[in-house]
């Protein structure tokens, strides 16, 4: 007499499997911020970063721009603002730093694209103070290994 086939211990082990792999940071999107829950508040005191962009320290999150116009043609860095501009914001101090610009540090060196094209980043969020030790500049936020890709 044949043995019953039972399929209840590979269905679970498949099922435990696929929930795993769902959980894996390699397939887990990018978590998509946006410019307006950066910080929670922006007081004589200073910036404070909201809890979300303190929660996201250190993973990979996307956000979504324009590309500042570049101080030098080709480099590794640019400057994401919420807003189309034609100058370049990034030249004050942390003092005085914006809360619509997020200094991005890509994984190659960057073609500029037009100030007023829409580009949305991808890459491992930095937050606080950090001065940068070849331009000097400042900033507050960063998103570093960086790939962006226009969007319409």
């Amino acid at each position: 007499m044949p043995l019953p086939v039972r399929t209840g211990g590979t269905r679970r082990r498949f099922l435990l499997a696929l929930s795993a792999l769902a959980a894996s940071p390699l397939l887990r999107a990018a978590e998509l911020l946006r410019f307006d829950g950066l910080y929670k508040s922006n007081t004589v005191l200073g910036l404070q970063f909201a809890e979300r962009t303190l929660a996201l320290k250190g993973e990979t999150v996307r956000l979504r721009g324009y590309m500042a116009p570049p101080l030098k043609p080709e480099s590794n860095f640019f400057v994401l603002t919420r807003e189309p501009v034609a100058i370049c914001p990034f030249c004050s101090s942390d003092a005085e730093w914006p809360v619509d610009i997020v200094v991005i540090y890509a994984s190659k060196t960057v073609i500029p694209t037009s100030f007023s094209e829409r580009i949305e980043v991808e890459g491992k969020l930095e937050v606080g103070s950090y001065t940068d030790p070849v331009t000097g500049f400042v900033s507050q936020l960063r998103i570093r290994d960086a790939v962006f890709h226009r969007i319409t």
